[in-house]
């Protein structure tokens, strides 16, 4: 298996028990438990044990400007109980929060070593990728970790973490190198298609670019989940249908005999927004990368 977390994280007593069993329930040899972390305030009890019911789930995105260019960012994600019990709930998106899969797939799709200085639209570059090799992505169950995040009871760090060294304080002496490393990554999922080949740096694209699973381009990938890169908008509303377990129940009929992922030849939808010129609604707990 391969894992990956943020820093200041805690782990529930029996937590790689608890993934593994997760990660078989799902019978997918692709798939992967990924999401947001919710708080650790509260979430644990005197034992280590976890006691939060809920669990963020990856459903809410939208275009930012940044490098340059405009990118895909995950905003504040739901937080709730889940709707789909007894396996992972699948979705959309892969966060670099929390990551738990078979060992293939960071050898699969692998961090781009040629994009130094980026940070945000990394984890849309990862699920764009691993989409088109032929990975399918789910929230956890049960939440086995929690971030200690710079709020509440944890508010005296902020102050502390303001004195960490960060990748980004070097953007001035390694001037222009995040602005094409954005150019590279956004060519490489098809996110700027008007993007002229030679303005972006081609090293070992192959190593680091999408797969060749048939019906899992990235251009499917935006078709299904109402994302237009041309006009750089998505259709609102996602988590209506991801949140609620739709997507789930709709989806994974298709698993393939071999459990070898989903076959997105026989999944013929397009997302589009069920509630237009409404505001987004915060009836939930929101977790935020």
């Amino acid at each position: 298996y391969y894992m990956q977390s943020d820093a200041h994280v805690t782990y529930a007593n029996n937590w790689d028990v608890d993934i593994i069993s997760q990660q078989e329930a799902t019978k997918n040899e692709m798939a992967v438990l990924s999401t947001y972390l919710s708080n650790v305030e509260g979430a644990l009890d005197e034992k280590g044990d976890s006691i939060k019911k809920g669990r963020p789930i990856m459903c809410d995105t939208g275009f930012e400007e940044g490098q340059h260019n405009k990118h895909l960012r995950h905003g504040t994600q739901p937080e709730s109980a889940p709707s789909i019990t007894g396996m992972p709930q699948l979705h959309p998106f892969w966060s670099a929060g929390f990551s738990f899969s078979r060992g293939h797939f960071v050898v699969n799709v692998p961090y781009d070593f040629y994009q130094p200085l980026i940070f945000q639209g990394e984890e849309i570059s990862i699920a764009v990728r691993g989409f088109s090799i032929g990975y399918d992505f789910y929230a956890p169950e049960k939440s086995v970790c929690f971030h200690h995040y710079a709020e509440g009871k944890n508010s005296e760090n902020v102050a502390k973490r303001e004195k960490v060294p960060k990748f980004y304080d070097h953007n001035r002496v390694y001037a222009g190198a995040g602005i094409r490393s954005m150019s590279r990554m956004l060519a490489i999922i098809h996110m700027s298609p008007a993007m002229d080949p030679s303005k972006w740096d081609h090293t070992d694209e192959e190593k680091y670019g999408i797969g060749n699973v048939e019906f899992r381009s990235p251009e499917h990938f935006y078709e299904v989940f109402g994302i237009d890169v041309k006009k750089k908008s998505n259709e609102g509303h996602l988590c209506d249908f991801v949140d609620t377990g739709d997507m789930h129940k709709l989806f994974t009929q298709y698993l393939r005999a071999d459990g070898m992922g989903l076959d997105y030849s026989k999944i013929v939808y397009k997302f589009t927004d069920p509630r237009p010129g409404e505001t987004d609604d915060d009836e939930t707990d929101d977790t935020e990368e």
